[in-house]
Formats: structure tokens, C-alpha cells, sequence
């Protein structure tokens, strides 16, 4: 038997964390707008950043396209967004919030800010910061694939 603890694998105790932490806040967005984690996401890239096109929110929100589209199809028949040609590139379609979608976002926004301050309020202001750094590095960091051996 090996000494791999999988209580301790950092990937498992990263997802085991992301599921317990966004749980309630995911209640919320569903019961309220009926969305999904994807629609959700595609509105808060919206609400933050404003117009941007299907490209540039799987760039950020590292979403894969297809989920993008479902997303974008969603929240444009829930008349939470509008869709517009580029002018030059007839592929590109540029996405923006309607009013609709802009009152769910701040109502949502206020409900994340609230969310996230009770995530941390058993931490220290410094571990919260420190918390929230480590993720950061985490999150930008390229693991090399063990498997292939890179």
C-alpha cells in the first residue's frame, strides 16, 4: 500500500473546497434567475467588463466555447443579454448586458460580495489575504504533465 493520501491530494481538497464554498451562493443565482454556473459566469464577465465577445469570455473564464454558446443561448432567451455582429468579422458576435441582465448582475454582485465576506470571516484579514494569493499562484501556474514527463 502506498503513502498517497487522497484527503490530502491538493487537486481533491481544491475541488472538495470549491464545491463546499459555492454551494449556497449557487442557490441563490438558481433560485432567484434559474441559471446555471456557466450562465452565471458568462453574466458576471459581463456585468465586470462589459461587452465582450464569446472569445474573450472563454479566455478569462477558461469555459470551453460550447458551454459558452449554451450560456449565451440561455441568457439571451431569459433577455438577460443582446447579440451584435461585428461589422468586420460576420463570425464574431459581440455580447452585452440588457437592462434586465444588468439589474440580475448588481442584485447577484451584492449577493457575491456578502458571500464572500462570510467565506472568510473566521480568518484573520491576513490569512484571507494570503488565502486569496496562494489561489491566485495556483491558479496561473502551468503544471507540467508527470505522465508524459515534461
Amino acid at each position: 500500500m502506498s503513502g498517497f493520501n487522497l484527503e490530502q491530494f491538493l487537486p481533491y481538497l481544491l475541488n472538495q473546497a470549491a464545491e463546499a464554498s459555492s454551494l449556497a451562493f449557487q442557490q441563490v443565482y438558481k433560485d432567484r434567475y434559474g441559471m446555471l454556473r456557466n450562465e452565471w459566469r458568462v453574466l458576471f464577465h459581463l456585468g465586470m467588463y462589459g461587452q465582450m465577445t464569446a472569445r474573450e469570455i472563454a479566455a478569462r473564464a477558461q469555459l470551453h466555447k460550447t458551454k459558452i454558446s449554451r450560456a449565451v443561448a440561455k441568457l439571451e432567451a431569459r433577455r438577460f443579454l443582446t447579440r451584435t455582429r461585428d461589422g468586420g468579422d460576420r463570425r464574431v458576435e459581440h455580447l452585452a448586458l440588457t437592462a434586465v441582465g444588468q439589474a440580475a448582475f448588481n442584485d447577484l454582485r451584492q449577493v457575491a460580495e456578502r458571500y464572500d465576506r462570510a467565506l472568510v470571516a473566521d480568518l484573520a484579514p491576513q490569512e484571507a489575504a494570503h488565502l486569496r494569493a496562494l489561489l491566485a499562484q495556483l491558479a496561473q501556474q502551468r503544471v507540467s504533465d508527470p505522465l508524459r514527463g515534461k
